[in-house]
């Protein structure tokens, strides 16, 4: 008889912010019209909302194959790539948003793509995954077991995530790209909140507004 399932409950799962949260967060920081480009945009549905509610100028960056026909579907526009490899084909300042979901911890050069979005677009819209929460904290001190995602189909051994940071790791990252955080929100029990205590120690994940230092003053943000 295995005994995997009891050690098994021992490991905290990082749990990850549900689309509709994060994308309604997103949806509420893009204007009127803008041009948006979304890495790694999924099925598209985002950028469907933008378009319909917004009347947003759309793109998407994919990988995946299955997830671009989905677009082609839904009528999203979508070019295949891959963000390892940077957004040179993306002439500088060509958008108003560039959006990262869920995405940063999984590239292999987290500054650059960081660097790259803030080159072609005024702002960039990040939303990360927080391993300071106290759960990853206590999980480690106490078994000493790695964090994993939420999700059943990934062990240690096989997550797409590539790099652990916490919440004041990303704000590190900000500084090294030249960039300036425009506004932190973090993700506890399923609410965004701004300027939230203790935020390392009680938000699974953040969703974060930059832009370049060197930008002009944009509009407040809402």
């Amino acid at each position: 008889m295995s005994t995997s399932r009891p050690k098994e409950k021992r490991r905290y799962k990082m749990p990850s912010p549900s689309a509709a949260l994060t994308d309604r967060v997103i949806m509420e920081h893009i204007d009127e019209g803008s041009r948006v480009l979304d890495l790694g945009c999924g099925d598209g549905l985002l950028l469907s909302e933008l378009r319909r509610i917004k009347s947003a100028e759309i793109l998407g960056v994919e990988m995946s194959r299955r997830a671009m026909i989905q677009c082609m579907t839904a009528g999203v526009p979508v070019i295949q790539a891959d963000l390892d490899l940077g957004l040179e084909d993306f002439p500088s300042q060509s958008f108003d948003f560039a959006v990262l979901s869920q995405t940063l911890q999984q590239v292999r050069h987290p500054h650059v793509i960081l660097e790259e979005m803030l080159r072609v677009a005024n702002r960039a819209l990040v939303v990360v995954p927080n391993f300071g929460h106290w759960r990853v904290r206590w999980n480690q001190l106490l078994w000493g077991r790695a964090p994993v995602s939420s999700s059943e189909r990934y062990q240690w051994y096989n997550t797409p995530n590539l790099h652990l940071m916490s919440m004041p790791d990303f704000r590190d990252l900000v500084d090294v790209v030249e960039g300036r955080i425009v506004k932190e929100l973090a993700i506890i029990r399923g609410r965004a909140v701004e300027q939230a205590w203790a935020a390392n120690v009680r938000a699974d994940s953040a969703v974060y507004i930059l832009e370049r230092k060197s930008a002009d003053a944009h509009a407040p943000l809402p």
